[in-house]
């Protein structure tokens, strides 16, 4: 007798806006779906911004709770992910008009098809003395690169790579058009690459003699 297989069907995700009303309406795990839902990316974002680990988790916290409060306001339609990064960075560049700091993690080589790849956070590994000391200068002249950017261009790199979001979000975040997100960003990568280029070099393994 012939088996068959079963398919399994994936229940389609429940939108944003679903779970907005479903908030509104009293269902506490339909917020905690949308915290679960956006908690890492935007941590990310935050804590890349804030260079400060401790910072960005309370950071993190007063936007989710920004936006609990916020939800009745909310305009019927708008994207919630552009919403909540926008946040995000307002409360950001509060945090850095009292402490001026971005702190990056890794800078990867990067192909101009792959242009989510030359920020990543670091693996979990316990580097020798050397290494330690090369990725401490890659940081300093990555955050000083960042830094020289035009703010336009800051902000596009930083929520491209950080967050993680599309050209449109961004263009959603930011208030402009898509087309110009992704106009700054290509400006902006030859910039951070020429920057980077100037300013750190990776050490050389000296040859036994």
């Amino acid at each position: 007798m012939q088996v068959r297989e079963r398919t399994k069907i994936q229940a389609p995700e429940i939108s944003d806006g679903t779970l907005v009303q479903q908030t509104l309406a009293g269902d506490q795990r339909a917020f905690e779906a949308l915290v679960r839902r956006y908690n890492v990316p935007l941590f990310n974002f935050i804590c890349h911004c804030l260079g400060d680990y401790d910072l960005a988790c309370d950071v993190s916290q007063q936007v989710f709770l920004q936006l609990y409060i916020s939800m009745p306001t909310l305009r019927t339609g708008e994207p919630l992910k552009a919403w909540l990064f926008q946040v995000a960075r307002n409360r950001c560049l509060d945090e850095l008009r009292r402490k001026r700091a971005i702190h990056f993690s890794d800078l990867e080589s990067a192909s101009d098809e792959d242009d989510l790849s030359p920020l990543a956070i670091m693996p979990d590994t316990r580097p020798l003395p050397e290494e330690i000391a090369e990725r401490h200068d890659l940081q300093s002249a990555l955050r000083n690169a960042i830094e020289a950017l035009p703010p336009k261009f800051r902000s596009v790199v930083l929520l491209r790579y950080a967050g993680q979001l599309s050209f449109s979000e961004i263009g959603k975040t930011l208030n402009m058009p898509e087309a110009t997100a992704k106009t700054y960003f290509q400006r902006a990568r030859p910039l951070l690459r020429t920057a980077l280029a100037s300013q750190w070099r990776p050490q050389q393994t000296s040859s036994p003699s």
